[in-house]
């Protein structure tokens, strides 16, 4: 089975068992393909299930329909469902595939951490191992350092995080 299947075998395992227990999932990906996808395996799975997108016409009606609990599972792409909601009936946020920018990311998780929200939130990030996600779940780890240094007091150890050998890292191809 490739990672991609193995991945999406068990993010249909983990939304069965969450919907299971009564919880309210967000799931982000940035592929608008993939979340049509895990749709048509919702509805063969008999759960119900919304979906955010830039295509979406009636943004406003979607999401009062989660708000009204009309389904358990609210799929949303990363660059649609990033900024301006707040989903705090949502107690559960995954993030199935991993964006370079680990910002995009929080911002995703945030929308069920808002103002109003008072149940715990847990974050699953599925990634599937071998692949080129490990690879942008690393970067992330360095940018976030990088970012965490420069804004430091007093910018201590930026002078190691900026050396050559990371900057070149940090602007080579993937595949390298």
């Amino acid at each position: 089975m490739s990672p991609t299947n193995a991945k999406r075998a068990r993010l249909r395992e983990l939304l069965a068992e969450l919907v299971a227990e009564d919880r309210h999932v967000l799931v982000f990906s940035q592929f608008v393909e993939m979340l049509r996808l895990v749709e048509t395996d919702l509805a063969a799975a008999g759960i119900a299930s919304l979906s955010l997108t830039g295509d979406t016409r009636d943004r406003a009606g979607v999401l009062e329909a989660f708000s009204r609990g009309e389904a358990p599972v609210f799929l949303l792409s990363l660059k649609a469902g990033g900024t301006g909601l707040t989903l705090t009936e949502a107690d559960t946020v995954i993030l199935y595939d991993p964006w370079r920018n680990p910002a995009v990311e929080r911002q995703a998780m945030d929308r069920a951490h808002r103002i109003g929200q008072d149940k715990p939130v847990f974050v699953h990030r599925l990634v599937a191992a071998g692949t080129v996600e490990e690879r942008i779940l690393e970067m992330q780890a360095r940018k976030q350092a990088l970012a965490d240094a420069l804004f430091a007091e007093g910018n201590a150890g930026t002078d190691t995080l900026l050396d050559a050998a990371t900057l070149q890292d940090l602007f080579a191809p993937l595949g390298a």
